[in-house]
């Protein structure tokens, strides 16, 4: 017998339907004995996520202004909850202490991840395992930032106790203080990875409302084939590129793990959803695993003679962005060229002061800004071993009419970047797709 965890998010858990739904799965596989559960998320479109309703109660307390009614709200959904279940759970001493940590002033952090906290409680016994509160083993330093050793060392010791547990999600504890801590992104998935890797996982499941990751956007190509199987590494360069995937923080621990993660659907099971490991899939024929990107960067392209041969010239590109606190997304060069990618939201209105102190410090012979620019990266392994692949897409753009003002291909060989027009964005993704799916 192994292990598996399992997490399920806000849409999983919304309400008795959906807990019904998990427990389901749940039940269906012995080795599913550690579970993380976010907060309750939409029911249906126009709903409140508990988590926001949550926060709002900390506003209206900030600024003098009566909260009773959306912490009522709250209250009444968790106890919907329970009486649907049908489990015997005291939630009203839960309510009172978060109520009373409200009047003494609680932190956001702390209103914020009582609706990860109530909900494990509720999960806990629906299905009759142990509840583990992070609180206290998910540890962060001073600066908001994960202890990961402290971490594994307190959740592999505590769990080790528990052959079945419900964990909440999205927070831990201030490691100098005791106070509650929440993760800035993808705090649930994060947990999820934490606790397989505490326990040795064979499997982290993460259950959520679609059927895996797909090979492109949805609400750009029509029914884009599903992803089976990717590599970790592959994954990273389709969501730094914008894929709504898992986050890079919630892979870590089970990439250094090696353990696979599987994305479920909790409303369709049986589907296989997407495995997600350390090596790619030698057996896959796809030359493309998949193709995000997204909008809103600036090109600066730098041309100076001789630029190879001066010394130190990429350190003082690099060193102005640092000073001005802008980060870069790509630099390609060439002999005597360079472009500086940047979005801009990073610029964020300073343009002109950023070509200003390019042209002061760099002295270059020329420059050309492109605005407005897309950026598309073309995943997949199976581009490294494969002749044609750049000939194939940059054919594709053409005969879509798409005009490339940028290309870049890391080292690895395992995508290839594209800049084209904002307004060519959705045009270019298609086309790349239509071309290799």
């Amino acid at each position: 017998m192994g292990i598996k965890v399992a997490k399920f998010g806000g849409s999983s858990v919304a309400d008795g339907i959906q807990l019904t739904k998990t427990k389901h799965i749940i039940q269906s596989d012995p080795d599913r004995r550690y579970i993380v559960v976010s907060a309750p998320g939409k029911r249906f479109d126009g709903d409140n996520k508990i988590t926001d309703l949550l926060y709002l109660c900390k506003t209206h307390m900030e600024h003098n202004l009566p909260y009773d009614q959306v912490f009522q709200v709250v209250t009444d959904r968790f106890m919907a909850v329970k009486l649907n279940l049908g489990v015997e759970v005291d939630l009203q001493e839960h309510f009172d202490k978060i109520k009373e940590q409200l009047k003494k002033g609680c932190s956001a952090d702390y209103i914020a991840s009582r609706g990860e906290y109530l909900n494990a409680v509720l999960v806990a016994a629906f299905l009759g395992y142990d509840f583990v509160d992070a609180e206290g083993l998910i540890q962060f330093d001073n600066k908001g930032r994960l202890m990961q050793e402290a971490t594994d060392e307190a959740l592999r010791t505590e769990l080790s106790k528990h052959e079945r547990a419900v964990i909440p999600g999205f927070y831990g504890t201030n490691a100098e203080d005791g106070k509650v801590r929440t993760f800035s992104r993808g705090g649930s998935d994060i947990t999820g990875s934490l606790v397989a890797r505490a326990v040795g996982a064979d499997m982290y499941e993460n259950w959520t409302d679609v059927s895996g990751f797909l090979m492109a956007d949805p609400r750009i190509v029509r029914d884009p084939k599903p992803i089976h199987k990717i590599s970790y590494k592959e994954l990273r360069e389709l969501s730094y590129m914008g894929a709504s995937v898992l986050h890079e923080d919630a892979i870590y621990p089970a990439r250094i793990a090696d353990i696979p993660i599987n994305i479920k659907n909790t409303n369709h099971p049986e589907d296989p959803g997407t495995i997600i490991t350390a090596e790619y899939d030698a057996t896959s024929t796809n030359v493309v695993t998949g193709i995000a990107g997204s909008k809103d960067f600036t090109v600066i392209a730098i041309y100076k003679n001789m630029m190879s041969s001066e010394r130190g010239f990429v350190r003082r590109i690099l060193a102005i962005l640092e000073d001005m606190d802008i980060n870069f997304e790509h630099l390609p060069s060439g002999i005597d060229t360079i472009s500086v990618v940047v979005s801009n939201s990073s610029l964020d209105g300073r343009l002109d002061e950023l070509l200003e102190t390019f042209d002061r410090q760099l002295n270059p012979d020329h420059m050309e800004t492109f605005e407005d620019i897309a950026l598309i990266a073309t995943v997949g392994h199976g581009m490294s071993s494969r002749s044609g692949v750049s000939a194939t897409l940059f054919t594709a753009l053409a005969d879509a009419n798409v005009n490339i003002r940028m290309i870049d291909q890391g080292s690895s060989e395992m995508n290839i970047i594209v800049g084209v027009k904002n307004s060519d964005f959705n045009k270019a993704i298609k086309a790349i797709y239509d071309a290799f799916a």
